[in-house]
């Protein structure tokens, strides 16, 4: 080995050293005005929408204070004196509220077990039509209901089960009594999930056709190849597909479990169904606007909210702990 391959081996060589890291704080920064100032217009649609968030959700928030307070009409507008917990105390030993409560639950639990899996039934269905110009037809005639307004839906449902309605006269024809279903406590609940169904399954599909064309098709050949029929591609194949679309409703719909609608049970109720018919919402506006106790009310209605949070939060980490799909 010659002397100058010797120092070659034998010199080490020394590190370059290392580059200093870059600080992105400024760059983040600058990346972010120059997105505004770039996509200005998009930015400035959210303005609106956030603006009726701000005034019209968050900012009656501050009114919950009055629940803890005594709250006179005419006086502080948020209450004259702290009463503490005086007027939960109150609806907690209240009977007329537990009644209230059950009705709550029972109207929201019926709604649930009916207006959340008709959709995808009928999704399913509309998605086995081949022909195109049927399946568009079939939407738009289920569609159609959700269009019409509360005022309308309570009308059409009053005049068809009055004494003088078609159903009575049905009955009335193969010689079976009248029934006065309006005035009836028992039939209460029947017509309000039924109309609700009516009004609401129809588009309730949008969400879930949507969801079946993101569906490889692949997986059907596939599933037929495997000798799967239609039940069998419906179980293994679509059903798994529009699997996170139906959690992620079942969850929102959970969340306003509590919040049966109040427009149209004050439509459809009366003194004579209160046993069935009143829910939360109706108690609290006879109680705030009617008998002018709003702090009692108000404390209802925080009861209420607190109630859909902790179901919302829960149907959310049971969703993520057992089919891995959750809202957050």
């Amino acid at each position: 080995m010659s002397t100058s391959e010797t120092l070659t081996v034998g010199t080490a060589r020394e590190p370059e050293p290392e580059p200093a890291p870059k600080s992105h704080r400024r760059k983040g920064g600058s990346s972010w005005g120059r997105a505004l100032r770039r996509d200005w217009q998009l930015y400035s649609l959210a303005v609106l929408p956030l603006l009726f968030f701000l005034i019209f959700r968050y900012a009656p928030m501050i009114g919950n204070v009055i629940a803890f307070r005594k709250f006179e009409p005419g006086g502080n507008l948020f209450g004259e004196e702290w009463v503490g917990l005086r007027y939960v105390k109150l609806f907690l030993n209240d009977p007329t509220f537990w009644n209230v409560f059950t009705n709550t639950l029972i109207l929201g639990g019926l709604t649930l077990l009916f207006c959340f899996p008709l959709p995808i039934v009928l999704a399913l269905l509309l998605n086995e039509v081949r022909r195109r110009a049927l399946q568009r037809f079939l939407q738009s005639v289920t569609y159609l209901p959700h269009f019409l307004s509360i005022v309308i839906v309570a009308g059409l449902v009053m005049q068809i089960t009055s004494i003088d309605g078609p159903i009575n006269a049905f009955l009335g024809y193969i010689g079976s009594e009248k029934i006065s279903f309006i005035q009836d406590p028992d039939w209460f609940r029947t017509i309000y999930v039924g109309s609700e169904v009516w009004q609401t399954v129809g588009w309730g599909t949008i969400l879930y056709l949507a969801a079946l064309t993101t569906i490889d098709d692949q997986l059907y050949e596939a599933a037929r190849m495997d000798g799967a029929g239609r039940w069998r591609q419906i179980w293994h194949v679509t059903l798994p597909g529009i699997r996170p679309t139906a959690v992620t409703l079942l969850i929102l719909n959970i969340g306003t479990f509590m919040a049966v609608g109040f427009e149209k049970v004050f439509l459809l109720y009366n003194p004579l169904t209160y046993p069935t018919a009143d829910v939360i919402s109706t108690y609290v506006y006879r109680m705030g606007l009617e008998a002018s106790n709003f702090s009692y009310a108000a404390a209802i209605g925080l009861f209420e909210a607190l109630v859909g949070l902790v179901l919302i939060l829960s149907a959310n980490v049971i969703s993520r702990r057992t089919v891995g799909t959750s809202l957050w």
